[in-house]
């Protein structure tokens, strides 16, 4: 392997949490074949693979990863126009935040509520990166990934891709499988912002003109530091994953159940399929579990009860713990089943025990 590897790396630095016991092995790749040479020689040597991002939705085992870590640097971002779009070419290891804010600049609309979100392009397909009513998925045109089953590099289309709700074949049916190298978008030139979700669209109440892009930005990027969703050096509240429960997707028969437990008041949100989108934060908070609520080391934020926070030397044990004790509420409150939304990196079965 031509690259040089590191032996022993601690991965809790290269984590938003500052959680986790360090990679057997790791290697940075700054390029395509790098990343091909480095999970070649992991294949002959036996070893797991794990593909490393920004490391912003990532919660890494005290014990570690036994195998490879392999931190794809891939940079570069192309721009082209086509038919009133522009088509933007992002390598997998360009900052995500960096890149919307060109977009804005650039009066490129379609990634504006995505603003603030930490970690890098290549984790976007990955989670089907959503908030305040946009979704990755409404402008990912394809993805150009190595495929380690078939060895060889492929173009998989938006299709392809199969995104629901905070979720694709990266993360499901093909976990593992890929590993992202540059993802393709389509923007809409001079495009209205989408001001669709409810919080975001007070932040403009009483305003006369049409915010536009950048102001559209702003918006959202004052809405997720007050609930330190917005990494900000010296902020306690930021050593998170960010959201670590996905808002819950159920059927009508349940929202109606849910409903007759809680109170008509219960958070509710179109979404596709025929289900019902609820708050998992509400659901956390009415279970008894308010902004602030700790175990020993760990925490939820002070301004969000959906951040679980290290508040200073806290281990994965501990943000399982917090977890399991928040799951179990909820479920016995509600009877509704939170799924973590952080990808849970050398634990037994990948589950934490969660």
């Amino acid at each position: 392997m031509k690259a040089l590897i590191h032996e022993n790396v601690a991965l809790a630095l290269l984590t938003t949490f500052g959680i986790g016991g360090p990679a057997r092995y790791f290697i940075d790749a700054p390029d395509e074949q790098t990343v091909l040479e480095a999970i070649h020689g992991a294949k002959e040597k036996d070893l797991p693979i794990f593909v490393l991002g920004g490391g912003s939705n990532l919660l890494v085992a005290d014990a570690g990863f036994p195998g490879l870590v392999v931190r794809i640097g891939i940079r570069g971002v192309e721009w082209a126009s086509a038919n009133g779009k522009t088509i933007v070419d992002a390598g997998a290891g360009e900052e995500w935040d960096r890149l919307v804010a060109s977009s804005v600049e650039r009066n490129l609309s379609g990634i504006e509520c995505l603003s603030g979100i930490p970690g890098s392009v290549g984790g976007t397909p990955v989670q089907n990166v959503g908030a305040y009513g946009q979704e990755i998925s409404e402008v990912l045109v394809s993805v150009r990934a190595y495929d380690r089953s078939a060895d060889r590099i492929v173009e998989l289309s938006h299709d392809e891709c199969g995104f629901t709700y905070r979720t694709s074949v990266f993360n499901t049916t093909a976990k593992d499988r890929y590993a992202v190298l540059h993802v393709i978008y389509a923007l809409t030139n001079n495009g209205n912002p989408a001001i669709r979700y409810p919080e975001l669209q007070r932040e403009f109440e009483g305003k006369t003109a049409n915010p536009t892009l950048a102001e559209v930005r702003d918006a959202v990027r004052r809405i997720r530091g007050r609930k330190a969703m917005l990494l900000v050096e010296g902020d306690p509240d930021c050593r998170s994953a960010g959201s670590f429960f996905k808002n819950p997707m159920v059927t009508e028969e349940k929202f109606a159940d849910l409903q007759s437990i809680a109170g008509p008041n219960v958070p509710r949100y179109p979404a596709s399929g025929g289900k019902v989108k609820t708050a998992a934060a509400w659901l956390i908070e009415h279970a008894g579990f308010s902004k602030g609520y700790s175990v020993g080391p760990v925490g939820l934020s002070t301004k969000h009860t959906l951040a679980l926070v290290n508040k200073g030397g806290a281990t994965a044990a501990d943000v399982v713990r917090l977890a399991r004790q928040i799951r179990s509420g909820v479920r016995d409150r509600f009877g509704i089943e939170l799924v973590p939304e952080p990808v849970l990196l050398g634990f037994e079965n990948g589950s934490g025990g969660l």
